[in-house]
């Protein structure tokens, strides 16, 4: 899985302005019916979170969509302005999720926002989000025309995405990478096993510890990084190349 999350996120890795590495990431996605991309690199609105405090807080970075789709089209306001589901997620600091996690298309009150999005050819949308300091916040929506994306498939967008998005915080507020001096070999070591897909229970095996020793090393290195999930912690890692 990470291994083919770095594929999809490898030329963002290596760009050298927001700009670039949007487009490096969506040209790696394409290939899986990516037909829609945003990011943006804004602050937090220190203000209660509204469907328009959040437009106007603005950063975007790079928009691939049709022309119809801008500010101002009715479809376009619409899914901005009056029904944004995806304000619950944001405000609960969630670094990954679907569009369809919070509008289900079986529900029929979204019925007319799936259908205003449908004009940007989204069917459903892979989300990242990641937060930095001083309210710093970069987040990646990537469309799809066909909503039945798998499992597999959507992790592995997810885990890229927010190498992306990690990378994108990077040119807002660049930090001293210390997280290789502050992990500990073996927090390293066991968030690579995860990476790779392994349950505490196989990485206690091989590691010939305990489930309980494995999750407070997972623990500890998701704190010293900062980072709110397991996911995101590695993302953080590997956005730095240290995994």
């Amino acid at each position: 899985m990470l291994t083919r999350a770095m594929q999809f996120a490898s030329a963002a890795l290596s760009a050298q302005t927001p700009q670039a590495a949007s487009e490096g990431f969506f040209a790696a996605v394409a290939p899986l019916g990516a037909s829609y991309l945003q990011t943006r690199l804004y602050r937090r609105p220190p203000a209660a979170l509204t469907s328009k405090a959040h437009y106007q807080a603005g950063g975007v970075v790079l928009r691939i969509a049709p022309d119809s789709w801008r500010p101002g089209s009715a479809a376009f306001d619409y899914v901005c302005f009056e029904n944004n589901p995806l304000l619950e997620p944001i405000r609960a600091g969630m670094t990954r999720y679907r569009f369809s996690d919070f509008a289900p298309h079986a529900d029929a009150a979204f019925g007319t926002y799936w259908e205003a999005l449908g004009e940007a050819r989204i069917a459903d949308a892979v989300c990242a989000t990641s937060y930095g300091r001083h309210r710093a916040i970069a987040s990646l929506h990537l469309g799809f025309q066909d909503r039945d994306l798998s499992p597999e498939d959507v992790l592995g967008l997810q885990l890229a995405g927010l190498m992306l998005t990690e990378r994108l915080i990077s040119f807002a507020a660049p930090e001293p990478d210390e997280a290789e001096v502050r992990l500990t070999p073996r927090e390293r070591n066991v968030l690579g096993w995860i990476a790779e897909g392994k349950s505490d229970w196989e990485i206690s095996v091989i590691l010939g510890v305990s489930e309980t020793t494995v999750r407070s090393h997972a623990d500890s290195a998701r704190r010293k990084l900062g980072a709110v999930t397991r996911a995101h912690a590695i993302a953080r890692l590997a956005a730095a190349r240290m995994i």
